[in-house]
């Protein structure tokens, strides 16, 4: 499993909830506290909106807690709206193109999960792409593929929690098809640079850790608090996504309908 965080707010340097605070997600990638590994360690990205409408991206191999680039990046990069996502793979090859954030023109994406049983349906989702959204895919994840087939959906004009619950859905219906019984595990955050989306989402009753944090001009989404304490944080509940908007406060609502197939 994977660690991540989003946030959306006043402009503030990445270095903060990166590197700076005291289970910041640089140590979370060396002291992970709920998830089976301590140890996140299988490359890291971080993507951050600037003054252009479509995000930032940079990753790399190294893990966090020894790249020194990162920090210096981290140090010298403000903005109102950021991802960071430290890894630790689940099958698939270790590789740039394969760390998060995803991005595609002003949407961007981040998972901590996996579809069970990929490689059984690995083709049958990737057929399910459009060319232009097929001909976007970099890596080799499953996280990439849900990505890019949940663009498909909003493309069609689906909102995006609909979207995603139809995905995820579909890759449901195509596991049962393949006798697959492993979980599908999909805590995710997804955002086109306004609006931020957090899913805590599972077919079976272990979906990843993940919390959220809003004070004033400020929202943030952690798989771990940052803090180490504070009644501040609040879990998102099992099955529930939460929205972001700015000047507005964060909703937290139960996953959509369509992706009551998830659970079956």
């Amino acid at each position: 499993m994977c660690r991540f965080l989003a946030y959306q707010g006043e402009p503030i340097f990445l270095e903060t909830l990166v590197c700076a605070s005291e289970h910041s997600l640089v140590h979370q990638s060396l002291h992970a506290a709920e998830c089976k590994t301590a140890t996140n360690g299988d490359g890291f990205g971080i993507g951050w909106y600037g003054e252009r409408d479509i995000p930032g991206l940079f990753r790399d191999l190294r893990p966090a807690w020894s790249d020194e680039n990162l920090r210096s990046v981290c140090t010298q990069v403000r903005s109102g709206q950021f991802f960071a996502h430290v890894r630790a793979a689940t099958g698939t090859v270790t590789s740039r193109a394969n760390c998060h954030p995803f991005a595609h023109g002003r949407w961007m994406f981040m998972h901590n999960g996996q579809i069970g049983g990929y490689t059984q349906i690995k083709r049958r989702l990737e057929a399910a792409l459009p060319d232009e959204f097929y001909h976007a895919r970099q890596g080799t994840t499953d996280s990439e593929v849900l990505f890019l087939l949940a663009l498909a959906e909003i493309a069609k004009g689906s909102p995006p929690p609909e979207a995603v619950a139809a995905t995820l859905g579909f890759t449901k219906m195509l596991m049962r098809d393949a006798s697959v019984d492993e979980a599908l595990r999909f805590t995710a955050a997804l955002t086109d640079g306004e609006t931020l989306y957090c899913f805590r989402v599972a077919c079976d009753d272990r979906p990843a850790s993940l919390y959220f944090s809003e004070q004033p001009g400020a929202v943030t989404v952690a798989s771990e608090p940052v803090d180490r304490g504070g009644d501040h944080w609040q879990a998102v509940p099992r099955g529930a996504f939460i929205t972001v908007r700015r000047g507005t406060a964060t909703t937290v609502a139960p996953f959509p309908w369509a992706a009551e197939a998830v659970a079956a």
